[in-house]
């Protein structure tokens, strides 16, 4: 006696894969346009070192005004005194200083006076965290 073989049953059906793939594509165009991209810096500084960790991240309302090894400034797009100028016209909470470690102290008490001068008394100097070396 012969047997009929047992009926095939259907495959089950296969999960689309391009509705996945089209979210997948509009989520990172999503991310690509809503992402700022950081300008790179005006002027190249090498902050000053400590013995403590005062590494001060930037906060949003906080200005930032970069002083050159020469020491002249920087900010945005201004250079020199219109630096300066635009950091006290902008009247921000508070203005990070990224100073080069080389830039003269002189210099840098002329900046934090015109800017106490201009009403801005939030000012933080950016500094890198020295490496400890034990004894």
């Amino acid at each position: 006696m012969i047997r009929a073989a047992p009926p095939r049953l259907p495959a089950p059906p296969r999960e689309p894969l391009l509705p996945m793939i089209n979210v997948v594509f509009l989520l990172l165009i999503f991310f690509l346009i809503m992402a700022q991209i950081t300008p790179p810096p005006p002027v190249e500084v090498t902050p000053p070192e400590t013995g403590r960790d005062a590494e001060v991240a930037a906060e949003d309302g906080a200005a930032i005004l970069w002083i050159d090894a020469a020491g002249g400034l920087a900010h945005l797009d201004a250079r020199g005194a219109a630096a300066l100028d635009a950091v006290a016209a902008a009247r921000p909470e508070s203005v990070l200083i990224r100073a080069d470690a080389a830039a003269p102290a002189t210099r840098l008490a002329e900046v934090i006076a015109a800017l106490g001068a201009a009403g801005i008394t939030d000012l933080r100097l950016v500094t890198l965290q020295r490496e400890e070396v034990a004894p």
